[in-house]
């Protein structure tokens, strides 16, 4: 299994990952099942702010795993702070896990409950310099997770990044992505989960604050197949599609998971 070519496939998937990257055995691994009942309520916990930067989204991408959204995150513009966090943290990237049907894709699992796809949305930590100097630190990341959950209800929220879909249809793939605030993506409630955890996605370093919101947000079957529509293979390879892109839950290992609500 060459380093290059992890994926989500038997023969490259996460019961594999560990082969070429130790670190997927680690003791903070994520994505866990979060159980309501094993959860500490933690009264200190304060809530969480965004000041996002419409004219810092750049571009969107198909890179053949995901679909992602970049941000210029070259000075303080787009920035998360409050909640488990201290200091402000910059956003560079947006992108998200689905599955092949709408019961399934999610990466954490909430008392058995899986939804239909995860928004992660990836800030660091800029006191320690760069995005590759925040990997090496406990406190370097901190990642917005968002549930998508099918309903009859979509919301708008989500259109404009399945719009550019048909430009990114294939790996590779990346097309101008300008003024987007992604705030418009957060549920009305700020009410989270946190705990300390790792990427979901290789070389899955520890480094990251974990703030999943309590309230998916809801999106139609339509956009979801939309999102299935995209290729995990280049232009002028067969169709493959791009689905069950999610890693399992990962062993708690002793680890807290605090909830800012009762």
């Amino acid at each position: 299994m060459a380093q290059s070519v992890w994926g989500y496939d038997s023969d490259n998937g996460p019961e594999r990952w560990h082969e070429n990257y130790p670190l997927a055995k680690g003791d903070k691994q994520s994505p866990i099942e979060i159980n309501s009942k094993d959860v500490q309520h933690d009264s200190s916990l304060s809530s969480w702010h965004a000041s996002y930067d419409p004219g810092a989204a750049k571009t969107i991408l198909n890179n053949g795993r995901t679909c992602r959204v970049v941000f210029d995150d070259t000075f303080d513009r787009s920035v998360l702070r409050g909640g488990p966090l201290t200091g402000a943290y910059r956003l560079r990237q947006l992108h998200l896990h689905w599955g092949s049907s709408d019961d399934h894709g999610s990466e954490h699992v909430i008392d058995g409950v899986k939804y239909a796809a995860e928004l992660h949305m990836v800030h660091w930590n800029p006191k320690h310099g760069n995005f590759a100097g925040a990997l090496k630190q406990p406190d370097g990341v901190a990642v917005v997770g968002i549930f998508l959950k099918v309903g009859n209800t979509p919301k708008p929220e989500m259109k404009r990044i399945l719009e550019e879909i048909e430009n990114i249809k294939t790996k590779g793939k990346e097309a101008p992505f300008l003024h987007f605030d992604p705030s418009i993506l957060f549920p009305k409630s700020r009410d989270y989960w946190t705990y300390h955890g790792s990427f979901t996605t290789p070389p899955c370093e520890e480094c990251i604050t974990w703030i999943l919101l309590r309230e998916p947000i809801e999106v139609s079957s339509d956009q979801m197949a939309k999102l299935r529509s995209l290729s995990k293979n280049g232009e002028n390879e067969p169709v493959s599609p791009l689905v069950d892109n999610w890693r399992p839950p990962q062993p708690l290992k002793g680890r807290t998971v605090r909830a800012s609500f009762k």
